[in-house]
């Protein structure tokens, strides 16, 4: 393992949203009440709106992008030479697998796990997400942790289904508020695709992250990305927190489908 003053790999690069973003504020009685249950730190939510990001017109109208399930972990990226681990880090954080106070035994848990399972290669730089009972509250429930390659994760876990319907904004809402199930956790549990909406240990997924290889690289060599997660819509907050200001588009497509809002209707 080399020393911990070499130099680093580059951090994986940020993933933007397709569509654009908004805050809005949202009511401080049900901040005080939900906001850390659900992750926020502050008084107000940052969701998507219908339009589209400039530049991600892509992420809809190419036949060539693809969906592949977000997965909710720790970014990790490691480098093998001559079959041999020499380098892992935890986004700018370099890891040292002999630190014994303070150390992360279980991101080498995760990383021994891939190394039986097959999952890294023999050589080169590698990045995936590492999982299991120490990471976001575990969502696959996970007896031990796993480091899973992204690169694996656009094999394995692509959703088949993406361009058999109609692509935009309110379907896609539904989509991830009624079916986008979890495709890690049916193939770690053998459980078949099919069963998955009937069975309500399936977790839904985090989001997705949309590739298309056929695009002009980015600057940093990877290929053309975006995500979305299912914590960007208003209804993931709505039936427990008051969001302040929704738009009246929004209220009527709430109704349409019968999502509760609180503080509206």
């Amino acid at each position: 393992m080399e020393s911990c003053d070499q130099q680093m790999i580059s951090d994986f690069p940020k993933v933007e949203c397709p569509f654009v973003r908004k805050v809005y504020s949202i009511d401080k009685d049900d901040f005080k009440k939900h906001g850390s249950a659900m992750g926020l730190r502050v008084p107000e939510v940052y969701l998507v709106t219908p339009e589209v990001t400039e530049g991600y017109e892509w992420v809809l109208d190419s036949k060539d992008t693809i969906a592949v399930e977000k997965l909710h972990g720790s970014n990790v990226g490691i480098v093998i030479e001559n079959n041999r681990l020499v380098h892992i880090q935890n986004r700018k954080n370099i890891v040292d697998p002999f630190q014994i106070n303070g150390g992360r035994s279980f991101l080498m848990e995760g990383i021994f796990g891939a190394m039986g399972k097959g999952y890294i290669a023999n050589s080169g730089k590698q990045y995936g997400e590492s999982l299991g009972p120490k990471l976001n509250g575990n969502l696959y429930k996970l007896p031990m942790h796993l480091w899973y390659p992204f690169e694996k994760a656009q094999k394995d876990l692509r959703y088949a289904s993406f361009h058999k319907y109609d692509k935009g904004f309110w379907n896609w809402s539904e989509w991830f508020r009624l079916y986008l199930k979890s495709l890690f956790y049916c193939r770690y549990f053998k459980i078949p695709f099919s069963d998955m909406f009937q069975r309500e240990d399936v977790p839904f997924a985090e989001g997705v992250v949309f590739y298309n290889d056929t695009l002009t690289p980015l600057a940093s060599g990877m290929p053309r990305m975006a995500k979305l997660r299912r914590d960007m819509f208003f209804w993931h907050y709505s039936d427990k927190i008051k969001i302040l200001g929704l738009e009246d588009a929004v209220l009527e497509q709430a109704k349409t489908n019968s999502i509760q809002v609180k503080g509206y209707f």
